[in-house]
């Protein structure tokens, strides 16, 4: 027998050998532990706002030395409701005249120093085990850390570059959300102080909710735009209008701001915008004299429903809030916001459209009609009755407990399923990736804001500045969002002042369904009317019209649209402080 084979046999007894002595081991009956004390402790930690804090480090001393809990690391960290319980086993006789002491630490948050802790004894167990229990809650106060002041920064730079169009909305989002990455992984990592959000947290800051249901919208608007549908309503505009300059711009106005309700408003003025500029040609008046009173009526009707606005799908996601809540709690002041902006636009526009050279308008109505007709009437019946079919998931989401995203995508997919519509160049070319990515990259900013404390920082300020008046709480949300959103993007703005409101309202002790959402939804909507950068529509209707050659500076812009933007949110004040 080769020496190879001698090592292969020896090597196989002493295996077997070691696995006998083990199994011998384990069905050997194990020693009795010596009894000891087995301590038990509890207890939430939360804010001065009364929320749970997650992910405090939490240490427990016995007479100044930590000891570790029973199957876990030193340090017990808070769950998401600011709960925390560890058990931990002690010599016999620790208990009960042994110091007993707790602590906890979390970045951006003061810690807490050692506090003592009550022992209960709750008897003892079979094994002789005396047992013990202790439970404190406590309150944590926020730090203002280097993390704060980083946070602040990059929350104020991402605004700025958004505002004045430095670079991409979506990259200076991404930028911004990249740079607390990398701070809280090398500044963050050398020093707490520096820890403004961790990756984890990140991920979970992105509302899906929002990204599907936008995702779910585009889809449906990119089927129904092969269909010609929406060139075919504004040439059914010029047709119902008859020539008549001032029922036109009514019926444009009225007509856009109904589909924005609907659908995305942006996408709508990008559908309308060709049309009507062809028809303003046609009627020798300048296209933005229709084009300025459609993109603000389509944030005022946008407004009116869950899903018609960015602000509106924001708030809706973050609070919960049903699509029929909107409609009930919005759409009236809404319309009445419509019809008086449209009859404002049509006085202040009096001039050029009295200049209009109606010129045979049989003739006129006959090429539009023979150039926007429908081209596609099956695949539009089949994208209508989903939409509806979508529309009505939407108004029973609350009772179904389903998220407004599942009702779009079900509703889109199964469009795309039986009109057989090619799925890639639907993604490709009809989904706009950029705006979704966007969202996303904004939500980690504002989670970054939240998590370091600014949010609560800017919360405390309004309500000191309401001085605990909801009527003056209102009043604040209401313009503080108008004002601030004719000169921002209302979406991150938006996005900021969610968790601010969610505050107010607990301060308050309001319902889920209160005025303060509301007034955020009105100020932030209506306010995006006051300049060309206030909303999403606005830049996009001024942009096309520019690239067909009309231009129009920010300042004329402003001089026709901030006054009736004024005055629709007065409006809105007014409902709000007498409707509830």
């Amino acid at each position: 027998m080769t020496h190879k084979k001698w090592f292969v046999i020896i090597g196989l007894v002493a295996l077997a050998a070691l696995l006998c002595t083990s199994l011998a081991q384990a069905a050997a009956p194990a020693a009795p532990a010596a009894p000891g004390d087995r301590l038990t402790v509890s207890g939430v930690i939360k804010n001065p706002s009364n929320k749970g804090v997650k992910e405090v480090e939490v240490q427990v001393l016995v007479d100044g030395r930590q000891v570790t809990p029973v199957g876990k690391d030193a340090d017990i960290l808070t769950g998401k409701p600011g709960g925390y319980v560890a058990d931990f086993i002690l010599p016999a006789g620790t208990l009960p005249n042994a110091k007993l002491e707790i602590k906890a630490f979390k970045p951006n948050w003061e810690p807490l120093a050692p506090s003592p802790l009550q022992v209960v004894d709750a008897g003892a167990d079979a094994q002789g085990n005396r047992l013990f229990q202790a439970a404190r809650n406590f309150t944590l106060k926020r730090a203002v850390t280097p993390a704060f002041w980083l946070a602040t920064i990059i929350l104020i730079l991402v605004y700025l570059i958004i505002s004045f169009e430095w670079m991409h909305r979506t990259l200076a989002a991404f930028l911004g959300a990249a740079l607390i990455l990398f701070i809280t992984y090398t500044a963050g990592v050398l020093d707490k102080g520096y820890f403004i959000l961790s990756f984890e947290d990140a991920m979970g800051a992105i509302d899906l909710n929002v990204i599907f249901l936008l995702l779910g919208m585009m889809i449906f608007v990119g089927v129904l735009k092969k269909t010609g549908m929406f060139q075919f309503l504004a040439y059914k505009a010029y047709a119902w209008a008859k020539g008549n300059v001032f029922v036109l711009s009514f019926v444009l106005q009225f007509l856009t701001a109904v589909i924005s309700a609907f659908l995305d408003n942006v996408t709508t003025m990008l559908l309308v915008i060709p049309v009507t500029i062809e028809i303003a040609v046609t009627l020798k008046v300048h296209p933005l004299n229709f084009l300025i009173p459609q993109a603000f009526a389509s944030n005022v009707g946008g407004t009116a429903t869950l899903i018609g606005d960015p602000p509106n799908i924001l708030i809706g996601s973050y609070t919960g809030l049903t699509f029929g809540a909107f409609v009930v709690n919005l759409a009236l002041v809404c319309t009445v916001c419509l019809i008086i902006s449209c009859f404002y636009f049509l006085w202040w526009h009096k001039k050029d459209y009295l200049k209009a050279e109606v010129q045979d308008v049989n003739r006129t109505i006959a090429f539009l009609r023979e150039q926007y007709k429908i081209t596609d009437k099956k695949l539009m019946t089949q994208g209508l009755i989903l939409l509806g079919f979508t529309i009505l998931l939407f108004a029973f989401h609350g009772f179904l407990h389903m998220q407004v995203s599942v009702a779009a995508l079900i509703g889109s997919l199964m469009l795309l399923a039986i009109s057989k519509v090619d799925i890639v160049e639907m993604l490709e070319h009809e989904v706009e990736w950029p705006s979704l990515m966007f969202f996303v990259g904004l939500f980690m900013v504002i989670a970054g804001a939240e998590e370091t404390g600014l949010i609560q920082q800017i919360a405390n300020s309004v309500l000191y500045f309401s001085q605990g008046k909801l009527w003056l709480a209102i009043i604040l949300i209401l313009w503080v969002s108008a004002i601030a959103s004719a000169f921002i993007d209302n979406i991150p703005f938006t996005a900021t002042m969610l968790p601010i409101v969610l505050f107010m309202s607990e301060s308050f002790g309001l319902p889920k369904d209160n005025v303060l959402w509301w007034s955020l939804s009105l100020g932030a909507c209506l306010g995006g009317n006051g300049t060309m950068i206030g909303a999403s529509a606005n830049v996009v209707t001024v942009g096309l019209a520019e690239k067909a050659g009309y231009h129009i500076s920010f300042v004329e812009y402003m001089r026709r649209c901030w006054w009736p933007m004024m005055i629709t949110v007065t409006i809105c004040m007014f409902y709000l402080l007498l409707f509830y």
